[in-house]
Parts: structure tokens; C-alpha cells; sequence
């Protein structure tokens, strides 16, 4: 009759177990030594070995030619307890026999001596299975355990163990079996079974297992069903995982943002009666093997699941980065973990496609530092430099042009500062109190040309004095970002750098910053970016001024003309003109 190969090959002794030798040489030294202890406790997932060293250990302390440590197998008590026909070792599955009336049987029988070997052993399965009254009456003899008795405890959660039961034991951690190990013991017994199976067949079964050996034996039995070479592609086959093309396809719709697209794929796949917790888990593995190849090209090889080919992980990596790949796969694990208590499971799964074809609507940290990431990277593409020339004219027209007084076209905003002048004329009138003869003398040098410019540069230097100290007026928009610059991170101030992002008002009380969506809205609002903006203003205005954050297109800039800064350079202007023509009249 044919047997299993996970069955078959089996390890009959310590040295036959692949990748738990920091366990076996213990138990080996232990055996030699006869430092034997009255309870085990064999931790680990499945398919690591935990039965098979309980078994082997069994064999091992009651055998009458033991070989450094290890089993003979040949003689009596090694046969009749591989055989089953010895009594005195029993194998107790907890998951079947978790009552307390199995436990107490178990006791009553425990109490007899051995009839033909040495140690009576008992192997309870899946311990973690028992009831707390199991637990303890089995912790009643495992305080005082006869000599001649021993407790082989195997578990695959070690946290459901009781730390009463856990501290009576010696504990012994299994580990998962490296792929590299996995795939030469695959090596051997398909060259001992002669079977065909080729390297890359074995390490994609290798990685398939997920550190089981048990796991790894029975795919390659089940591709052997099929006959012919084990390769790659038969592996794919024979496993069923041509249905991840699915996947991949659905996961291409993410990444070119077609919703549409998508949703028409998971109805698909629902009426083809796909559950949508195993869609969920197909994707995040996707998701899962893309980042660790996109994030540890070199040495992560070995760390993926083996569901999908280098080449469809190399199309696929180049359409995400690091960080847009971990907002996916933590929404992807956020949704898988929630359809367990969902009403309605194929709802959930089409609004975690929404939120992944759109990742605007997805408000997590993972979300938006992902936004972040993009921004960061088309700025350095160029755009940073495209935003900051269409900023330079805006910050030439406060400053220098009433600094400079020139006659080029930007000068348009210090005409209205050049007719002021003639007001300032006007102001001639207490000069009349004086003889009328020298209403023409004064008259004369207003009306010359020289005398206008020899007057104007006098008051012109106070406007941009008064603008740089920030006493008397609205500094402007260009230059409140240009001292956010030293006060915000490079982040934060990424988005002041750029003003199709950001625009700021001055409406008499309050300054309003526009923003071009609400993403940029809501980092603005953030209380230390609008401390910091208050603060600069109230640098200019005298005090602290309330901000304003709205969405939209800002409205035209007519605000920042007032006559508000005009009344004291009228006065400052005319005390230095009347205190020139009024010299000169004395002098007369």
C-alpha cells in the first residue's frame, strides 16, 4: 500500500531532523548522560518536528542499545514502540481528549510501573486543547511525578499554556525550517524516490511550505501525482496558482487607478465564487512580496512567499514605491482582519478597492505620508523650479520698486507715490500768509523739474523702511513666506515655496491663506505652521493677527494698495518739503 512521503520519510533519529539542531544535540547530551527530566514541553508551528522528537525521544530513553544519544531502532523496545505494540508509550491527542475525565483515566493508569520498558512516556498533542480542570489535574502529578513516568507536551500556542504547567516543564522553542534546508532535503528524498525534480522546483516548493518540512513533503507529493519533471511551471500548475494572474491583473487596475476596471474584476471573481477574505489575503501576499523585493533587492530573495515569478514582481515594483506599497498592504490587512465580523464582505472588499485606486480618500498616516512621498518626488523632478520663477514677479513688485523710483514699467505701483506730490502742493497755503511777491518765488521751484525729483527722494526712503520694520502695514504675501523660510521645516515650508499651492490675503483683521486642496488645508491649519505664520505677520503689524485657512482660488489683490500707509508719509513728506521751501523763503 502506498504511503504518504511525509509519512515515509519521517526522522527515526535526532540526526535525521532537518534544522532544529540547537534542540536535538540538547536531547542527545541529555539521553547520554541519563539527565533526563520528567516533563518536555515542545513549542513551535506546524510541520517543525515537535511529534517526531517526542517520538524519537520516547524511543531513545527506553532503548537497550542507544547510539550517542540517538535510537538503535533494531532492537525490541525501539521496534515495538515504532510499532505500536508496546503499551507504555501513548500518544494523547488533547484536541479530541481536552476533558477532565481523559486526564483523570490517564492518571489512574500512569500510576502502575511499566511492564517492558524502562519509562512509562505519554505525548499529549496540541496540550493548549485542554481544559482548565484538565490542566489541572494534569498539574497535580506533574508536581510529583513518579520515577518512572514522563510527559512529552507538544503545542502550537504556547500562550494558552497555563504558567503553572510551564514552569514544571523544560521548554524547547521549534523553529521554522529555512528554505535552503527545506529544498536539499527535498533533493534527497526525490532522488531516493526517483523523482525528477529540478532545483527551481525545489526551492518554489521550499518557500511554498512557510518553514514546514510536512508541509514541503506533501507538495511534492501532490506534484508528483501529476507525472512527469517537478519544474517551476508545474509546480504553478498542478498548486493552483495560475489563479494569482487574477490578482496580478486586479493589482495592475490599482496601480493605474481605473475603478471602474477593478470593481468589474472582484465581481467577477465573487461569481466565480471566490471568498473575499481569500482575495484579501492573495493581495496583501502580493503586496507583501513587492515590497520586500522593491525594499531589499539583494538579500530578500529568500523571504518571499513564491506565489509569483521574478518577472511579474519586477513589472509590478515599478509602478509603486516603498511608501505607496505600505499604505496599500496596511489597508489591505486593516480590511482582511475586519471581513472576519463583516455583515456584508463583498462591501467592505469594494470599498478597500475605492480607497486603493484613490488614495486621497484614505485618511491614515501610512496614507498621507505615502501623498507626502509623491509630492517630495515631482518636486525634485522640476517643479520646485517652475514655481519659484512664476514667484519671482510677484516678489519685485513690493519691494524694490518704490526703493528704486524708476521709470520701468513695474514702477506702476509707486505712481500712485508719485502723485501724491501734487496734494503735498496743495499744502502751500500757510506760505501765503507772507508778502504775495513771494507766492511766485515759491511757486517757481514746485513747478520745476528738478526740484520735484530733489524732494521726492527724501520721503521715498521711509516706505521701504517701514516695510522692512514691519511697524505700520501688510508686509505682503512674498515676503512673510520668506521669513517662514527660517522658522518652518523644509517639509512644512515646501508648500509656502509654491504658490499655486498656498496664497495669503490681508483683509483689514484676519489673513486669509488659500489653499489648493483640502490635503494642504488641513497641514496648514496644523497649530505650530499658523503659530508661525501669525507670528511673522504680527512681526509687521504690531501684534498678533488671527489666520484664516480656506480652499479655493484667492480672490484679486486689491487690498494691498490702502491709503492706510498714506497719511504718514503725506506728513512725513510734506514736513520735509515745507522745511525746504521755508528755508529758502528766509533766505529771500
Amino acid at each position: 500500500m502506498y504511503q504518504a512521503l511525509y509519512r515515509k520519510w519521517r526522522p527515526r533519529s535526532f540526526d535525521d531532523v532537518v534544522g532544529q539542531g540547537h534542540i536535538t544535540e540538547t536531547l542527545k547530551r541529555q539521553v547520554q548522560g541519563g539527565r533526563l527530566t520528567h516533563a518536555y514541553l515542545f513549542t513551535g508551528t506546524r510541520g517543525t518536528g515537535k511529534t517526531t522528537c517526542a517520538k524519537i525521544l520516547a524511543r531513545a530513553v527506553n532503548c537497550q542499545h542507544p547510539q550517542d544519544g540517538n535510537p538503535c531502532n533494531q532492537c525490541p523496545a525501539c521496534m515495538g514502540i515504532e510499532n505500536g505494540s508496546i503499551l507504555d508509550v501513548v500518544e494523547l491527542d488533547a484536541a479530541s481528549n481536552n476533558r477532565v475525565d481523559d486526564v483523570r483515566a490517564m492518571l489512574e493508569e500512569a500510576a502502575y510501573t511499566p511492564a517492558t520498558v524502562a519509562k512509562r512516556v505519554y505525548i499529549i498533542d496540541e496540550v493548549h486543547m485542554l481544559s482548565p480542570q484538565a490542566f489541572n489535574a494534569l498539574l497535580q502529578i506533574l508536581e510529583e511525578p513518579p520515577a518512572h513516568l514522563m510527559f512529552i507536551l507538544a503545542t502550537t500556542e504556547l500562550h494558552k499554556v497555563p504558567a503553572t504547567i510551564k514552569s514544571r516543564c523544560q521548554q524547547f522553542a521549534f523553529k521554522r525550517i529555512r528554505a535552503e534546508e527545506i529544498a536539499g532535503r527535498l533533493n534527497y528524498v526525490a532522488a531516493q524516490e526517483g523523482i525528477e525534480l529540478t532545483q527551481e522546483g525545489a526551492q518554489l516548493i521550499a518557500r511554498l511550505a512557510d518553514g514546514g518540512m510536512r508541509d514541503a513533503l506533501s507538495l511534492l507529493d501532490q506534484c508528483v501525482g501529476a507525472g512527469g519533471t517537478v519544474d517551476q511551471d508545474r509546480v504553478f500548475q498542478v498548486l493552483g496558482l495560475a489563479g494569482n494572474l487574477q490578482t496580478v491583473a486586479l493589482l495592475e487596475e490599482i496601480a493605474a487607478g481605473n475603478l471602474s476596471g477593478a470593481l468589474a474584476r472582484l465581481a467577477s471573481l465573487y461569481t466565480g465564487g471566490k471568498e473575499m477574505a481569500a482575495l484579501a489575503g492573495e493581495l496583501s501576499a502580493l503586496l507583501r512580496d513587492l515590497l520586500v523585493s522593491k525594499s531589499a533587492p539583494k538579500g530578500g530573495a529568500g523571504l518571499l512567499t513564491g506565489g509569483y515569478d521574478s518577472g511579474t514582481l519586477e513589472r509590478l515594483g515599478q509602478l509603486f514605491d516603498v511608501p505607496r506599497l505600505v499604505q496599500m498592504l496596511a489597508l489591505v490587512q486593516k480590511t482582511a482582519g475586519e471581513l472576519v465580523h463583516s455583515a456584508n464582505r463583498r462591501t467592505d472588499m469594494e470599498l478597500c478597492l475605492v480607497m486603493l485606486c484613490d488614495p486621497s480618500l484614505d485618511g491614515s498616516v501610512h496614507a498621507l505620508t505615502a501623498r507626502v512621498a509623491k509630492l517630495e518626488q515631482q518636486l525634485a523632478s522640476g517643479v520646485v523650479v517652475q514655481q519659484t520663477t512664476s514667484e519671482k514677479p510677484l516678489q519685485r513688485s513690493p519691494a524694490p520698486t518704490p526703493a528704486q523710483k524708476s521709470t520701468q514699467p513695474e514702477p506702476d505701483l509707486s505712481t500712485p507715490v508719485a502723485s501724491d506730490p501734487p496734494p503735498w502742493e496743495v499744502a502751500e497755503k500757510p506760505v501765503p500768509q507772507q508778502p504775495a511777491s513771494k507766492k511766485p518765488l515759491q511757486e517757481k521751484p514746485m513747478q520745476e523739474t528738478p526740484a520735484p525729483p530733489a524732494v521726492e527722494p527724501h520721503p521715498a526712503p521711509p516706505e521701504p523702511v517701514t516695510h522692512v520694520s514691519g511697524q505700520t502695514g501688510w508686509p505682503g504675501w512674498n515676503v512673510v513666506c520668506g521669513q517662514l523660510k527660517g522658522v518652518l521645516s523644509t517639509g512644512d515650508y515646501t508648500f509656502f515655496s509654491m504658490p499655486a499651492m498656498l496664497t495669503g490675503r490681508w483683509d483689514g483683521d484676519v489673513v486669509t491663506i488659500w489653499a489648493a486642496n483640502q490635503f494642504v488645508a488641513d497641514l496648514v491649519e496644523k497649530p505650530d505652521i499658523s503659530g508661525a505664520v501669525s507670528q511673522v505677520v504680527g512681526r509687521y503689524m504690531g501684534q498678533r493677527v488671527p489666520v484664516k485657512v480656506q480652499v479655493g482660488a484667492p480672490p484679486a489683490e486689491t487690498v494691498q494698495t490702502p491709503p492706510t500707509s498714506q497719511p504718514p508719509e503725506e506728513g512725513d513728506a510734506l514736513d520735509a518739503f515745507l522745511a525746504a521751501g521755508h528755508s529758502n523763503v528766509i533766505v529771500e
